[in-house]
């Protein structure tokens, strides 16, 4: 069981800069920058159902030397719910396009890396702007190249969003969410105060004023679940204008449970993995993470060294 009382309590800092981004169809999206506005720039994204803030022990590696800047995707964490019908795919890959030229409006266009987890790993590598990336930092991005097997992909996904649909979405505290979460093996190697963090980044409060939340509906997750391996079939390596790399959990650990690629795949790519972790490698282990990108930034010049 999980003791608040007894857990550090992360805090996410204010942003130094928040600016609406509407996408395409008008959803707006909430882009808030951290770091060092005179550093190299990074741009972070999160996984299905997760919340960029939640990523706070990794991407607070970077703010003293990088200029960061993160978002939820849209029907996540600060962002508003929107039309379940307009949360798909394809939506999250234009709207990293439109991240992506807003930053470059808004705050001076400058040489930018992306660092993205699962969904919008994935969704980077259909949006259209890779060429305004110096590189991409890819964690554990569920794809598969076409003509390969998918019975057992398709199933999992189905599974995953049939676990999501029946999710619980209400809790009374965020504490209450923090021990249901702590009783989920693919949880497990988060520490409290990681779970906490979680849980808070979120939840918000409920809008009819009774508790707590998801701030991502569980139908509205379950919707990219339902699509997500026929978009991880038709990823064009080819396409894509700027190095990236490929940085996957450790395959033999159980609950890893979204195989990122297998070795075609790793012929065609840069690719490594984090030993001792699952699919949620960024949680479970933030610094050997933002030693793994540091070292990858390093080797493509963009850093701060």
């Amino acid at each position: 069981m999980v003791h608040p009382h007894r857990r550090n309590v992360l805090h996410v800092p204010e942003p130094l800069d928040v600016h609406e981004v509407r996408a395409v169809d008008g959803y707006p999206i909430t882009l808030r920058r951290h770091g060092n506005p005179d550093g190299p720039r990074l741009v972070l994204g999160h996984g299905n159902g997760f919340a960029a803030d939640a990523y706070w022990p990794f991407w607070s590696r970077f703010t003293r030397d990088f200029d960061v800047f993160v978002h939820d995707v849209r029907n996540h964490g600060w962002n508003p719910v929107g039309d379940p019908d307009a949360h798909t795919i394809p939506a999250v890959a234009s709207d990293l396009d439109r991240v992506s030229r807003e930053i470059d409006q808004r705050f001076g266009a400058r040489p930018k890396a992306g660092v993205f987890h699962s969904l919008t790993a994935m969704a980077a590598l259909h949006a259209g702007t890779s060429y305004e990336y110096a590189a991409l930092g890819l964690f554990a991005p569920p794809i598969m190249l076409p003509g390969r097997a998918t019975v057992e992909l398709v199933r999992r996904g189905a599974g995953m969003a049939a676990a999501t649909r029946r999710r619980r979405d209400r809790f009374a505290q965020p504490s209450d969410y923090v021990e249901l979460l702590s009783e989920k093996p693919a949880f497990a190697r988060l520490d409290a105060a990681r779970l906490d963090l979680f849980a808070r980044s979120t939840l918000r409060p409920a809008g009819d004023g009774d508790g707590y939340e998801l701030c991502c509906p569980p139908e509205h997750e379950a919707r990219l679940w339902d699509t997500l391996y026929p978009f991880a079939r038709k990823i064009d390596f080819g396409a894509m204008a700027c190095p990236l790399k490929v940085i996957g959990s450790d395959p033999t650990v159980p609950n890893s449970f979204l195989p990122s690629v297998r070795m075609p795949e790793i012929l065609l790519i840069e690719y490594d993995f984090v030993p001792e972790t699952t699919h949620l490698l960024l949680l479970e282990e933030p610094d050997v993470c933002a030693d793994f990108t540091l070292r990858y930034l390093a080797e493509q010049s963009f850093s701060t060294s």
